[in-house]
C-alpha cells in the first residue's frame, strides 16, 4: 500500500470528486437478503445502482448486463483494465459498503480533529469497507463541542460518506463514564441542547435536520428525558448509554424518542436477574437499534453470540474506533486524555479505563464470519442495512438520497470486493467513487 499521506489526498480526492458509472459481474453477493453466485451490478453516474442480476445458464443474465451496461455509458466488451472497463469480481464476495455509525478516528486522527483530522481518519476506515461514517465527537468543553460539530456540518457538503455526527457526551452519568472528561460533563437543559442544535445547522420550526445524527445520553440525569424529547423533535436519533438507568428509566428514555443503545454491555449497568437495567428495555423494544462492539475485548466472544441473539435485525456492529486505529501499539491522545495502546487494545493511563477500540468494520465482520460461525448475510447484515435503518437511510432520504445497505436497484452505489476466505477488503466504492 502507498504512503498513507498519498493515500488520504487519494481517497479525499475521489469522495471529493464526481461518480462513474461503475460494473461489477462474477461475484458472490451477500447481503442483508441473502447470498446469490454469479453475480452482476451496475450503477450509474450519479452513483446509484440501476441493475443487477445473476448469471443464467440459457444467457438472459448476460444479455441484461449488457444492455445495463451500455445504458450507463461502459462498453461490456473493453479490455479488462481499460477506463470504464467492466469489473471481474472473479468470485470475490461482493457486500455493500459497510456504515459505522459510532467511531473517533484512525491514523493517529481524531473526528475532532478538525477538517485535515477528519480527511485522514476517514480515509483510514475507508480503506477498510467503511464507505459511511457517522463521525462521533467525545466530550469536551462546550465551545470546542459546538465548534467540531459545525466543522463536520461544513465538511458534509463537500462528500457523500460523511453522514453527520455523535455526539458521544458530555451528557453521560459520571459512574459509567468510561474514557470522557470528568470536568466536561453536563446536565442537558435546554439552553445547552439548543446551542448543540444551533452549531449543527438544525432549525426544528422549519424542518430543517442538522448534522447530529446521534446522541448519547444517560437518561437518569435530571434533564435527561427531556433533551431526549427535544432531540428527538428536531430529527436526531438520541441513544441510552454511559448510564446508570434503571430499567423503567431505560424505558421511559426510549418512549421518549431514543431508537439506539450506545455499545450493548459497555459502559452501563449490566443485566441482573432482579435489577433488569437497560438492556432488556433496548432488546424488548423494536424501535431500537443496539451498538455491539465485535473485538472480543469490550465484548468477550460468548457475551458477543449472546448479545447478537437477542435481538435478531436489531444489532448494529460500531468500533468505537479511536485514532490509534490501524497504528503501532504506542502513546496516544484521546481529547485531552493520555491512552497507551498495548497488543491493540487501548487504555486510559491515569485509571486504565478502556479507551475506545482499534477496530475496523472490516474485521467484526471477519471476527463474525470466520471466529464466531455467524451466517455471512446475519454479519454483512449488521455491518450494513441495520445501522442504516437506524437513521431511515434504508429508505430515500434528505441526507443520502439514494437509501443505503443493500445491493438493489435504486440503492447506492456503495460496494466491497472481499477476498472470498478471509473477507478481507480488497476493493471499495462510495456513491460510485473508487476508494480503493
Amino acid at each position: 500500500m502507498a504512503d498513507r499521506s498519498e493515500i488520504v489526498a487519494q481517497v479525499t480526492a475521489a469522495l471529493e470528486g464526481e461518480a462513474k458509472p461503475v460494473a461489477i459481474r462474477g461475484a458472490r453477493k451477500v447481503d442483508a437478503r441473502g447470498e446469490q453466485s454469479g453475480y452482476w451490478v451496475v450503477s450509474d453516474a450519479q452513483g446509484v445502482i440501476v441493475a443487477t442480476g445473476a448469471a443464467a445458464a440459457d444467457g438472459t443474465g448476460e444479455e441484461a448486463f449488457e444492455h445495463a451496461c451500455r445504458t450507463v455509458g461502459i462498453d461490456p466488451a473493453a479490455p479488462s483494465g481499460s477506463d470504464g472497463a467492466v469489473i471481474d469480481a472473479a468470485g470475490r464476495i461482493l457486500t455493500p459498503g459497510y456504515m459505522d455509525i459510532h467511531s473517533h478516528g484512525a491514523w493517529e486522527k481524531s473526528f475532532d480533529d478538525g477538517p485535515d483530522g477528519i480527511d485522514v481518519a476517514r480515509a483510514g476506515h475507508a480503506v477498510h469497507g467503511t464507505t459511511r461514517q457517522v463521525l462521533s465527537l467525545i466530550t469536551n468543553p462546550m465551545d470546542v463541542i459546538c465548534r467540531n460539530i459545525r466543522t463536520v456540518h461544513e465538511k458534509m457538503a463537500t462528500r457523500p460518506d460523511i453522514l453527520g455526527c455523535h455526539l458521544e457526551g458530555p451528557f453521560l452519568a459520571l459512574k459509567r463514564k468510561g474514557a470522557h472528561d470528568p470536568n466536561c460533563l453536563k446536565d442537558p437543559v435546554p439552553e445547552l441542547v439548543g446551542a448543540m442544535l444551533d452549531a449543527s445547522g438544525a432549525d426544528p420550526a422549519a424542518g430543517r435536520l442538522g448534522c447530529i445524527r446521534q446522541i448519547t445520553i444517560a437518561p437518569e440525569l435530571e434533564h435527561g428525558i427531556g433533551a431526549i424529547r427535544q432531540f428527538a423533535a428536531a430529527g436526531v436519533v438520541p441513544a441510552v448509554g454511559h448510564c446508570d438507568a434503571d430499567y423503567a428509566t431505560a424505558q421511559a428514555g426510549f418512549n421518549a424518542g431514543a431508537g439506539i443503545m450506545t455499545h450493548m454491555f459497555n459502559a452501563m449497568n449490566g443485566l441482573h436477574h432482579r435489577e433488569p437495567g437497560p438492556i432488556p428495555a433496548a432488546v424488548e423494544d423494536p424501535r431500537v437499534t443496539i451498538e455491539l462492539i465485535n473485538d472480543g475485548f469490550h465484548v468477550q466472544n460468548p457475551m458477543v453470540k449472546l448479545g447478537f441473539g437477542l435481538a435478531p435485525h436489531r444489532i448494529a456492529f460500531v468500533t468505537d474506533a479511536m485514532a490509534a486505529t490501524d497504528c503501532p501499539d504506542g502513546a496516544y491522545k484521546l481529547g485531552e486524555l493520555d491512552v497507551n495502546v498495548i497488543d491493540g487494545h487501548a487504555r486510559l493511563v491515569s485509571n486504565g479505563a478502556i479507551a475506545g477500540s482499534t477496530l475496523t468494520l472490516e474485521v467484526a465482520v471477519q471476527r463474525a464470519v470466520n471466529e464466531l460461525g455467524f451466517s455471512p448475510v446475519a454479519a454483512v447484515e449488521a455491518a450494513t442495512l441495520t445501522p442504516a435503518r437506524a437513521f431511515g437511510f434504508d429508505k430515500p432520504n434528505a441526507v443520502t438520497g439514494a437509501p443505503l445497505g443493500l445491493i438493489a436497484p435504486g440503492f447506492a452505489g456503495d460496494f466491497n470486493l472481499l477476498d472470498a476466505a478471509s473477507w478481507k477488503v480488497e476493493h471499495v466504492w462510495c456513491a460510485g467513487r473508487r476508494v480503493r
